[in-house]
């Protein structure tokens, strides 16, 4: 590997981000069952309480969803560093709002605004990675990025669980709202530039990464471009396109199904209190950091093996796939918390070995200019079905019966494999249709 670390840097910063921004969203599932919840709706019981959540959840994936949108077209505008301040600027002063919450409209407004402002972490992350990587390195990378969300994972449930202990759920959002603003410090710094003109890097690290980008930068205006690069129009015509759309929103979901739901299964099915959730709720999510290095590392191993990027990704996104299915089906028959833990643990391992390398389709099939818009339309996608399992979710487990919606996440695995296989075809540069 090139000597020059400025890069590893930069997606350790991205990386950071993302733990930042996974103890942020998980705050609220972690205090809801036993503080938040009971303190301000003492009269309804788990089922009441559930049904609260989702709905406050779905406010929460609606404009998350949005907010991909247009955060994929903001960072093809401003560039990913001042991107970045934007997005994680506004969902720190979010997180911290939530200590004023008082009800369901509060918390949805508040919720709403930490949506739509994490939603920027996505397609700013694939477009650094993009900017800032040749395509040999962008699996791991992304996984060393998407490794954040399982350590945030980690983090957020025995940190928040043990926070509880001491302070009221109030200061825990501020404490929590005011680490985002820190990081804005660092990024601010070393981001400074991108890589073409960045003072810090070295020539042969400079060489090393643009030379090793399929889509180069013909204009000199910092972002590589040389790809196809057609209007909006035009990529979403492409079937390509609905690809990694369609594969981004059928194997999103599954994610946000454990991700907001472990802490209320755990309590609801295995009889869990904070103190036992501080002390293993967060195993599954160790899972998931494996997961993202694992999926990573080997399709790094096997573009260095000789194998096509189409080989590649299609074998690392349908193994991942097929970790989970068994694993969810097994799930309707977990009986006891260890059994659900370890099912949880693989079907995460699973999840991330294939996310990181779906994630990486668009600037597989398209320019670097085009790269943020495809990933914020497959973002937006992905957070609609994730949004609607999500409500669907308190009326699927009533009476802590939750068969059916571990059902639904193996129909939803199987779906990605079908649109990975079927409508991306072979996974390579796109080119403009001939015109006759």
């Amino acid at each position: 590997m090139v000597k020059g670390r400025l890069r590893w840097a930069v997606v350790s910063l991205v990386a950071l981000a993302t733990i930042i921004n996974y103890i942020d969203r998980q705050t609220i599932n972690v205090l809801w069952p036993q503080h938040i919840a009971p303190e301000l709706w003492p009269d309804l019981g788990p089922d009441g309480h559930k049904q609260i959540l989702g709905t406050i959840s779905v406010a929460f994936i609606f404009s998350y969803a949005f907010g991909q949108a247009i955060f994929g077209k903001i960072f093809d505008w401003i560039g990913t560093r001042l991107g970045f301040v934007l997005s994680i600027g506004v969902w720190s002063l979010a997180t911290a709002a939530h200590a004023f919450a008082q009800g369901v409209l509060s918390f949805s407004i508040f919720r709403s605004i930490l949506g739509v402002a994490e939603a920027g972490n996505w397609p700013g992350a694939t477009k650094a990675n993009a900017e800032w990587f040749p395509i040999k390195e962008r699996a791991l990378a992304q996984g060393i990025f998407n490794s954040g969300a399982a350590i945030g994972g980690i983090i957020s449930i025995p940190l928040i669980s043990y926070l509880a202990i001491f302070l009221d759920w109030k200061v825990i959002f501020i404490c929590v709202g005011l680490v985002g603003l820190i990081w804005l410090v660092p990024w601010w710094i070393i981001v400074k530039a991108p890589p073409k003109y960045h003072s810090w890097l070295s020539e042969e690290e400079r060489h090393y990464i643009l030379s090793g980008q399929a889509n180069e930068d013909l204009n000199e205006d910092g972002n590589p471009d040389g790809g196809y690069n057609p209007s909006t129009a035009e990529l979403l015509s492409r079937k390509q396109s609905w690809g990694v759309i369609i594969a981004s929103a059928a194997i999103d979901p599954i994610w946000w199904l454990f991700i907001i739901w472990i802490p209320t299964y755990l309590f609801e099915v295995h009889g869990f209190n904070i103190k036992s959730l501080a002390a293993s709720g967060w195993l599954p999510f160790v899972g998931a950091m494996f997961g993202a290095w694992f999926g990573g590392l080997l399709a790094q191993n096997r573009l260095k093996a000789g194998w096509s990027v189409d080989r590649t990704r299609k074998f690392t996104i349908t193994l991942g796939c097929l970790i989970m299915l068994p694993a969810l089906l097994t799930m309707a028959v977990a009986v006891t918390p260890v059994m659900a833990l370890t099912l949880m643990f693989i079907i995460l391992f699973g999840f991330q070995t294939a996310i990181g390398n779906v994630q990486t389709l668009p600037s597989d099939f398209y320019g670097g200019k085009t790269v943020g818009t495809l990933s914020g339309f497959a973002g937006m996608a992905a957070k609609l079905t994730a949004a609607a399992l999500t409500f669907l979710v308190p009326w699927l487990t009533m009476g802590a019966n939750y068969t059916p919606v571990f059902i639904v996440g193996a129909a939803l695995a199987l779906t990605a494999i079908f649109s990975v296989w079927v409508l991306c075809g072979r996974i390579q540069p796109l080119k403009p249709r001939t015109v006759a």
